[in-house]
């Protein structure tokens, strides 16, 4: 996935193109990014001076874009303190896990039931794409051409309710999906995941295809539990016991 792929996917859910001040949706963007793709860790500060310098602005433009990264949750600007990219707690992450969990089963069903065989076909391309990339072990590329595979099914569902709320979400939770695939071995269980879901798809099992999207939704939670463990206690977590499966 190129920067220019990145730069639409971010454009379109920060709405910069509604902004008439190129300057600000730039800064928006590229603070944006660098929150979600981990090189802004969660809790650090927002230095506006330091932004100001590097793009040879004012600190207006910069207090400006900071305060469109609040609104989507991605910086928490308090008074009389300075900008810091927002540490959700672990129980909001299990919550906001909890919700999309729901809305992805139901995008898994809906998909089952309405695309096409062409665009089912086009998915799959998709997918096998991502097996290069994560064979090749690139997380971003993974990670953003992971992001436009779920837009595409939204878009192939056409339930536009079911895309605003999934959009209401998403930058809420792209840092944490991102998070989730830095651990070891994620890249590979994720294209699996996404493989079988595929085959579900092909299939026209839809209840199937909704138990998948699920499944994966939990692994990945568990991944951002076991990482954001590792950095509050600077070891590594004890393995937990597997279940049986039923």
């Amino acid at each position: 996935m190129t920067d220019q792929d990145t730069h639409v996917v971010l454009a379109r859910l920060l709405r910069l193109r509604d902004r008439r001040e190129p300057l600000v949706a730039q800064i928006a963007e590229w603070v944006g990014a660098g929150i979600i793709e981990g090189r802004l860790a969660a809790g650090r500060d927002l230095n506006s001076v330091d932004l100001s310098r590097r793009f040879d602005t004012s600190r207006t433009p910069v207090r400006e874009a900071l305060m469109v990264l609040e609104q989507e949750g991605l910086v928490e600007m308090k008074a009389r303190r300075r900008p810091r990219v927002a540490a959700p707690s672990l129980q909001d992450i299990r919550d906001i896990y909890q919700v999309r969990r729901q809305l992805l089963s139901m995008l898994a069903a809906l998909l089952v039931e309405r695309a096409t065989d062409d665009e089912i076909a086009e998915l799959r391309g998709r997918v096998e794409k991502m097996r290069g990339l994560a064979d090749e072990g690139d997380v971003d590329a993974y990670f953003w051409s992971h992001v436009q595979l779920q837009e595409r099914m939204t878009e192939i569902v056409g339930n536009a309710t079911l895309k605003q709320i999934l959009d209401s979400l998403a930058l809420r939770t792209l840092m944490l999906r991102h998070l989730s695939l830095t651990r070891p071995g994620r890249l590979a269980y994720s294209v699996d995941d996404q493989e079988r879901l595929m085959q579900a798809c092909e299939e026209r099992d839809g209840e199937l295809a909704s138990a998948l999207i699920a499944g994966a939704t939990v692994r990945a939670l568990r991944s951002v539990e076991e990482q954001i463990q590792e950095q509050e206690t600077g070891r590594k977590p004890s393995r937990r016991r597997r279940t049986p499966s039923t």
